[in-house]
């Protein structure tokens, strides 16, 4: 990484995917409407993001547990289970923060599941501002033309923010309450605000991108 920030890997896949009909989570990653498979799915391809930059990768799963766990496990990934995801995203988030700090880190990486992954350099781009940043600064974020982003980088206080914040909260509130301590880096990636949540989004995610 070229930094001293041991970043944990946060990937958020905990939903049911009800308007996909289908978990996003396992959805091809490029669409095979390229005219070529990778093998690989938006699951695989946040884990390999990530892993250039941690040291750890766990991945938040609620009912697709089953489902989950052969690319989790082939990919040196970790799984946590929300016991109840039926309470919203943001239980699943404070599931995944709890263990970061459990296993003595400070900072995390956090993305969702039905987000295509940015390219490199954006990632590159957010590492050096969060490496660099001063004591004031909490959290990371990218912005696209005018629109935040993930994925988002946090540190400990952040962290804190987040894990003493009821479950029934969301992370936009937290943010907005410490927007003073967020540092909002502007990227020329659109994938960052892009995300997948019907069949015709994804059907159209190719061409937007």
């Amino acid at each position: 990484m070229g930094n001293s920030v041991s970043f944990s890997g946060v990937i958020l896949a905990a939903g049911e995917s009800s308007r996909m009909g289908r978990d996003k989570a396992l959805l091809p990653w490029p669409p095979q409407s390229a005219g070529t498979s990778t093998g690989n799915t938006f699951l695989s391809a946040a884990i390999g993001l990530f892993t250039p930059y941690v040291d750890v990768i766990l991945v938040v799963a609620g009912k697709n547990l089953n489902d989950l766990s052969p690319i989790v496990y082939a990919r040196g990934a970790s799984l946590l289970v929300n016991p109840d995801p039926s309470r919203g995203q943001f239980s699943s988030l404070q599931t995944g923060l709890r263990e970061v700090l459990n296993r003595g880190r400070d900072a995390a990486m956090v993305t969702l599941v039905d987000r295509p992954p940015p390219e490199s350099q954006t990632l590159n781009a957010l590492v050096d501002s969060f490496s660099g940043r001063d004591h004031g600064v909490w959290a990371v974020i990218p912005e696209y033309q005018g629109k935040h982003g993930h994925p988002i980088l946090i540190g400990r206080e952040m962290i804190g923010a987040f894990l003493k914040a009821p479950a029934s909260a969301n992370a936009r509130e937290i943010e907005h309450a410490n927007q003073q301590r967020i540092a909002y880096v502007a990227v020329s990636d659109p994938r960052v605000t892009a995300n997948v949540d019907t069949p015709e989004e994804y059907a159209a995610i190719e061409s937007r991108l």
